[in-house]
């Protein structure tokens, strides 16, 4: 420090200053060279290995689907073996599964299924579930609600309350999928706001999903939470649920709040016109 303060008293502080940040710019310009370096290899590796496993994913998929072989037999291949052994091979399989999975209905959707469950890749996606971030949570829930693991509700209702919003949208879609309308109730006791953007995500569950039992959403309109009053009457209106008319008069008539009364009333003409 005596040294430092010698040098700046004295006014021969700025060659050391600059020799010190241009060897500093140098050093720090390399690590961030070698730092691009290896992210771009490691993406470059990633899409030729993607090629790789998805022609031997194909050839398995295939085989499960069309010829009905289970995934018992599937995995006596000792080379099928190695590669499901890798985490980024599961990866790729797991994409494939969904996005076969969303084209296909029916018994080859139910196979697809059945591969989900005897591969233990079920077990991946509920381990996902514990994961710190909220991105891997969001993966592993729709996961499991892509494949219609009902075991999967209780854990995913919890995570309706979680802070991150895309989390909590992610959430509510899975239950829906997972419960119909049976997740209704859950909706009704939900204590936070539900905003704009994440009604417009349920009210998008219900109709994608179909659900033929519409029964229990009148509930709704029952609930302390205004935006969840204000989610029932969206509903209504989207889902042309006529015969909850009588509910929506009833709120229309005995509501304390103007913005809901007004929105039961407009809602009432729509459905009665």
């Amino acid at each position: 420090m005596t040294e430092i303060w010698e040098l700046y008293k004295h006014g021969q502080w700025e060659v050391p200053f600059l020799t010190f940040s241009i060897y500093l710019f140098v050093v720090a310009s390399f690590i961030l060279y070698l730092i691009i370096v290896a992210s771009r290899s490691s993406k470059i590796k990633k899409e030729r290995l993607s090629k790789e496993y998805g022609a031997a994913i194909d050839k398995v998929l295939s085989a499960v689907i069309f010829e009905d072989v289970p995934y018992a037999e599937i995995i006596k291949d000792k080379n099928f073996q190695v590669l499901f052994d890798t985490s980024f091979f599961r990866e790729v399989l797991m994409d494939s599964l969904i996005n076969l999975h969303k084209n296909y209905e029916g018994v080859y959707a139910q196979k697809l299924e059945q591969f989900y469950k005897d591969s233990s890749l079920v077990k991946v996606s509920f381990r996902k579930l514990k994961s710190l971030k909220w991105e891997v949570k969001c993966k592993g829930i729709t996961e499991l609600a892509e494949f219609n693991i009902k075991e999967a509700f209780a854990k995913t209702i919890v995570y309706s309350k979680a802070r991150n919003k895309t989390l909590k949208i992610v959430a509510l879609n899975a239950c829906i999928k997972l419960q119909g309308a049976k997740s209704i109730k859950y909706l009704v006791d939900h204590s936070d706001p539900i905003d704009d953007w994440m009604q417009l995500n349920i009210i998008g569950a219900f109709k994608k999903h179909d659900l033929g039992d519409r029964e229990g959403i009148e509930h709704l309109l029952e609930s302390q939470n205004t935006t969840v009053i204000t989610l029932g009457l969206k509903l209504i209106k989207e889902l042309k649920l006529t015969q909850k008319v009588p509910h929506v008069a009833q709120l229309a008539a005995h509501s304390t709040n103007t913005i809901i009364k007004y929105e039961a009333q407009s809602i009432l003409q729509t459905l009665t016109v």
